[in-house]
């Protein structure tokens, strides 16, 4: 069995979608490191991550790979087809766990996952009139 590998870069970056309110891209994630670690490191740390199920990541509207912590995954169960939403205001994207679109595909086709991405303006900036 392979062993689990926690440097500071994981436990920082782990930390970081943790806490966050919505996912983050790479260069998020990166301007918050604040130097702790080169891009490359980054990119490597985000992979391992989502392959040990810890988090998944989101293409949003605008085609930017974001990061979001997983709540319900592990390394053999990872599934994340719930909605996300992507703000055209603030950029922010947001899982919105508590809805999964039900998907009924032509006899003979297997769904292994799917993104869902609704675009829109978010309680925050429709409140402050941000759109």
């Amino acid at each position: 069995m392979k062993q689990v590998r926690n440097t500071q870069a994981k436990t920082e970056i782990l930390h970081l979608l943790s806490s966050a309110t919505s996912a983050l891209s790479h260069y998020e994630i990166q301007q918050k490191l604040d130097g702790l670690c080169n891009r490359v490191t980054i990119y490597r740390v985000l992979e391992r991550l989502e392959k040990e199920g810890k988090i998944h990541k989101i293409v949003n509207m605008d085609g930017v790979v974001n990061y979001a912590i997983c709540n319900n995954c592990d390394k053999e169960n990872h599934s994340h087809n719930h909605l996300h939403f992507h703000c055209e205001s603030c950029k922010a994207v947001t899982c919105i766990e508590n809805v999964v679109p039900q998907i009924i595909l032509p006899e003979n086709f297997i769904a292994h996952a799917y993104n869902f991405v609704i675009s829109g303006i978010c309680p925050t900036c429709k409140k402050e009139g941000l759109y």
